[in-house]
């Protein structure tokens, strides 16, 4: 364990699994809760605000921050770049929030280094069928994109067993309480709890 009061969470899927309508929803329900807002290279969707799904920049700011080593984790992720503040994630995690990284594998192998004690979950979808259906269906992106994202998706799922837990996204309520039970669970550790009910502990003890 580290000593940091909060906790940090790292949520990795393949695209279309749909961890992010998963931890969209559970971030309304868990104030303690909060997700790292990504630096990317890639364009605004419809409906992202910039600061608040992601840190827009152009790839020349990007490279400038990784250069003064700004990023906790970094990848190239189809033809755009994301990063993951490592000075915005420290202050949140002394601050006592639990931080949640959407990151890919291989952002997940780089923040295990510095922080060993990461829970790490991999969200999977009931099929490969129904990934193929669910990329689809967002209308987002063409014939050969979607193809080109299911061969990513396979090489995603292969590093499924780096992770802590697995959650399977066939039914999104039950996802959705699985998650919740793991972010539960780890608030509940020994050495986390008892520092924080150390006053009440002593006093039982005395």
């Amino acid at each position: 364990m580290n000593n940091n009061p909060g906790n940090l969470f790292i949520i990795s899927a393949p695209s279309g699994a749909g961890k992010t309508s998963l931890l969209r929803e559970l971030l309304k329900v868990d104030n303690g809760l909060v997700l790292s807002v990504s630096h990317t290279t890639r364009s605004p969707r419809p409906g992202e605000q910039d600061g608040v799904h992601y840190h827009f920049v152009t790839v020349e700011e990007f490279m400038s921050l990784a250069g003064e080593g700004a990023f906790l984790e970094q990848a190239q992720v189809f033809d755009n770049y994301y990063g993951t503040s490592q000075a915005g994630v420290e202050s949140q995690l002394r601050a006592g929030l639990d931080v949640v990284l959407e990151i890919d594998w291989q952002g997940a192998r780089q923040v295990r280094k510095a922080f060993p004690d990461a829970i790490s979950i991999f969200v999977i979808p009931p099929s490969i069928a129904a990934l193929r259906e669910r990329l689809g269906n967002r209308g987002q992106d063409d014939e050969e994109t979607i193809e080109r994202r299911m061969k990513d998706a396979r090489n995603e799922l292969s590093h499924y067993a780096e992770y802590d837990y697995l959650v399977v996204n066939d039914r999104f309520e039950d996802a959705l309480d699985d998650l919740a039970c793991i972010v539960r669970s780890v608030r509940l550790r020994l050495q986390q709890n008892a520092r924080r009910y150390a006053s009440a502990l002593r006093e039982m003890l005395a």
